[in-house]
């Protein structure tokens, strides 16, 4: 993995700069690995997810205890036994089951981290379990992400990006697109192509599906309290709607006319729904995008302006005339802001994420200057004084 690789350069020890007024010392900054990280899993996602916690742990020199979702405990297994077979030797992954009580019980277990992806609502019980005992915590909780397409955007580009980045894995993604915001320039052109898209997604199991059932009977109340709310408020199903829920399945939706405090509008769905917004501009657009309490990942279509775009859009990740594409890049840390949560896993900062920082001075030769010391002469205080002036200049 790229964090097996990239490991001993990442977090090798390096020397800083000191002092010009503490020449007789040298500085250096070391990784030190934190002992035992648990990893709470999601059930969304149940390999890839941990596996980026896990990989950087384990890379960053740390033993780790995984906690499965309750819903995919075969692959928490699956896991483990991969793990057994490939380092017999070292048993350095450890798996425990169960439900939340099970979660919180490793919270409380004295792991020196835990690293938790899920709800916002579990998160907040995450922090306060790990509070009791300051065990620090990196948390993904899940985003309501929005794209953002331009007056000058490839449209057909964007439409298909946006109902793939929206409906894989029938909407159960925490990086999938929630909410797109369409420059009145090119909406009526962009919403056609995006229909004619979504339109012909299937859901089911056969070969010929184009998305998978709906994990969880719970997820599905939520997603139809979402349409459902949505449309007694005056919004439009354009593709799906309230038929489209035949459990365990959900067709894939796009609403449009939908009101901006309305349920699907605010508040993560994690199905395969899609709410269409005009817009003034790609700035308009990029101010609602950024009104979110969440700051997961986003994307923008513009043939000239989309770097610009992501740099401002409030997201720990921004895809740029694609969707989802930073996940697939293993060097860039993955991670988000606000509701969101904080920390980072892949890459070098998620490297770092899982190692504590030693900072280390070390005095070399006895100092000329009477900084540290109580035995001092008028001399030394007044190469002391030149030094200050020096470095600092004459204080008015």
């Amino acid at each position: 993995s790229w964090a097996a690789r990239h490991a001993r350069r990442v977090l090798r020890p390096r020397r800083v700069g000191t002092s010009l007024l503490q020449p007789e010392h040298a500085a250096r900054v070391e990784y030190r690995p934190y002992g035992v990280v648990g990893v709470i899993g999601p059930w969304n996602y149940p390999a890839f997810t941990p596996l980026g916690s896990i990989g950087s742990a384990l890379a960053a020199g740390n033993a780790v205890v995984l906690k499965p979702s309750e819903y995919t405990p075969a692959v928490g297994a699956w896991l483990a036994d991969r793990f057994g077979r490939l380092a017999p030797e070292q048993p350095v992954l450890g798996v425990v089951h169960g439900l939340g009580d099970a979660g919180a019980a490793l919270c409380r277990s004295g792991v020196d981290k835990i690293a938790f992806t899920g709800s916002p609502a579990t998160g907040r019980r995450v922090l306060a379990a790990c509070a009791q005992t300051l065990t620090p915590v990196l948390l993904e909780c899940g985003g309501k992400d929005a794209m953002v397409v331009a007056e000058d955007a490839d449209v057909e580009a964007a439409a298909q990006a946006c109902a793939w980045g929206a409906m894989t894995n029938a909407g159960q993604t925490c990086v999938g697109i929630e909410r797109v915001y369409v420059a009145d320039a090119v909406h009526t052109d962009f919403l056609g192509r995006l229909v004619d898209q979504v339109g012909r997604l299937t859901a089911g199991v056969g070969d010929g599906a184009d998305i998978g059932p709906i994990t969880r009977p719970g997820q599905i109340d939520i997603i139809r309290a979402h349409i459902e709310d949505a449309l007694a408020r005056g919004a439009r199903a354009v593709v799906g709607g309230a038929g489209a829920i035949t459990p365990p399945y959900v067709l894939p939706t796009v609403l449009v006319d939908v009101p901006d405090d309305a349920l699907i509008a605010v508040e993560e769905t994690f199905g395969p729904t899609l709410t269409v917004h005009r817009v003034r501009d790609a700035c308009d657009g990029l101010r609602l995008a950024n009104a979110s309490p969440y700051g997961l990942g986003g994307s923008v279509f513009s043939r000239s302006a989309g770097l610009g775009i992501a740099r401002a859009m409030r997201s720990g990740m921004t895809s740029v005339n694609a969707a989802l594409s930073f996940a697939g890049a293993p060097a860039l840390p993955m991670g988000g802001i606000g509701l969101s949560g904080y920390g980072r896993v892949h890459g070098a900062d998620g490297l770092r994420e899982f190692a504590w920082v030693k900072s280390i001075a070390r005095r070399r030769f006895r100092s000329p200057l009477a900084t540290t010391t109580f035995d001092r002469t008028p001399r030394s205080v007044a190469r002391t004084a030149a030094a200050i002036r020096l470095v600092h200049g004459r204080r008015r």
